[in-house]
């Protein structure tokens, strides 16, 4: 019979480490700090992924220059007196250029996206030297070609692009940059977003945010009964000071209590003043008083 008393009791305080555990400011704080770790690991991700996106196309536009001028040089050696072969070569010329302009276009996104990262390799910005020269080795090649095909007769239709294109890529891009801020803002709010709210003991089990209570029995916050619309959303970087309108609080979240402070008002009424904004809500972005 002792025995299995004993092994009640150990199964017993077992339970109440676990709880004290999850309900401990170190664990909430944990918590908190690896749901932000992730949404950072999220974003650079993203990014690294369109960097190798952008290499990749990069040096399968050079390949592709490669090739379209070891061909197009190859039809010049027969291009006298060839009307097929001289509207070829036209043709030919007429695609290294338009590759190259995509390929400048997307060395400077890589630019754009390296220069936003602080943490980008050494390595990573030789490699875009390493194309930027070869953009400008190529413009030279190119210049030399098109003064050889000029003396042969060849004319090469330029690159053009209509105001309507012009006016659809810079459409595109803006919208793009819009849906990008949008997706940073969201993020940013989601990070500094909070909730309180200030209540009596009865409208907090009413609203099942909090159950228990009574002889014996401590009240214990519900972990996903209640309703959100029942608290007040806020941004913890302006949320430095909660009026609770009454002469008497209890906080039943958890918050340290070194990173506020309970301010007694001239009509003994008391207002919560959040000295430490980002300790205060390192364990809990939800924030329950009883009054």
């Amino acid at each position: 019979m002792r025995t299995i008393r004993f092994y009640v009791i150990i199964t017993v305080l077992a339970f109440v480490a676990v709880s004290c555990v999850e309900n401990s400011s170190k664990y909430k704080a944990a918590i908190a700090q690896r749901d932000s770790l992730a949404l950072q690991k999220q974003i650079m991700d993203s990014s690294y992924n369109q960097t190798l996106t952008l290499l990749n196309d990069i040096e399968t536009g050079f390949s592709e220059i490669n090739q379209t001028e070891s061909n197009m040089k190859l039809n010049l050696k027969g291009v006298e007196g060839s009307t097929n072969k001289r509207a070829q070569i036209a043709a030919q010329m007429k695609a290294i250029k338009e590759t190259m302009e995509k390929n400048k276009a997307k060395i400077a996104e890589l630019q754009r996206l390296v220069g936003k990262n602080s943490k980008a390799t050494a390595q990573l910005q030789e490699t875009i030297k390493r194309l930027q020269t070869e953009v400008d080795t190529k413009t030279a090649q190119l210049q030399s070609l098109q003064a050889e095909l000029e003396q042969k007769n060849i004319k090469i239709t330029e690159l053009t692009t209509t105001v309507t294109e012009q006016g659809k890529n810079i459409a595109e891009q803006s919208s793009t940059i819009e849906q990008q801020k949008t997706t940073i803002k969201t993020q940013d709010v989601d990070l500094h977003t909070v909730w309180y709210v200030v209540a009596t003991s009865k409208q907090l089990k009413d609203n099942k945010i909090v159950t228990g209570g009574g002889l014996f029995k401590s009240k214990k916050l519900s972990a996903s009964d209640f309703d959100q619309k029942n608290f007040t959303q806020a941004d913890l970087r302006s949320l430095s000071s909660i009026p609770t309108n009454s002469k008497s609080v209890k906080i039943l979240s958890l918050h340290p209590a070194d990173s506020y402070k309970l301010v007694t008002g001239a009509d003994k009424k008391i207002t919560i003043e959040i000295t430490n904004p980002s300790k205060f809500w390192s364990a809990s972005k939800y924030l329950v008083v009883q009054i």
